[in-house]
């Protein structure tokens, strides 16, 4: 059974940075697209940003451009999201999520997702 943890989250400052993680097991990491998700009290969840099986292609939403940056590990079936110039807008839960179907790139939509984490709280206060 494929199983997704995140860590990482915590409280920051507007301006501030964290890098999460997400450590996947149940399976080789390395054959799967993974996504980072983001939900906010009474809002929809929304697509962060995605990295292919290969880690050679990555996306990411218009709002975390140039702040926030997404890698894997495939030796040790981890994949990290970091996190800078954290803004108040950030603050949500974020979940990780396999997409299991061996198709080029990664997808931002989460229908594609198969397994997803707990999720980890972020927020961004002062």
């Amino acid at each position: 059974q494929l199983q997704l943890v995140e860590s990482g989250g915590g409280l920051v400052q507007p301006g501030g940075s964290l890098r999460l993680s997400c450590a996947v097991s149940g399976f080789t990491v390395d054959y799967y697209a993974i996504g980072w998700f983001r939900q906010a009290p009474g809002k929809e969840r929304e697509g962060v940003s995605c990295i292919s099986s290969s880690g050679g292609s990555t996306k990411y939403a218009d709002s975390v451009k140039g702040r926030l940056t997404i890698s894997r590990d495939n030796v040790k079936n981890m994949v990290y999201l970091q996190m800078n110039s954290l803004k108040p807008e950030d603050t949500a839960v974020y979940y990780c999520a396999a997409d299991l179907k061996p198709r080029g790139g990664c997808q931002a939509d989460g229908l594609y997702y198969d397994y997803w984490g707990q999720g980890t709280q972020v927020t961004v206060s002062s």
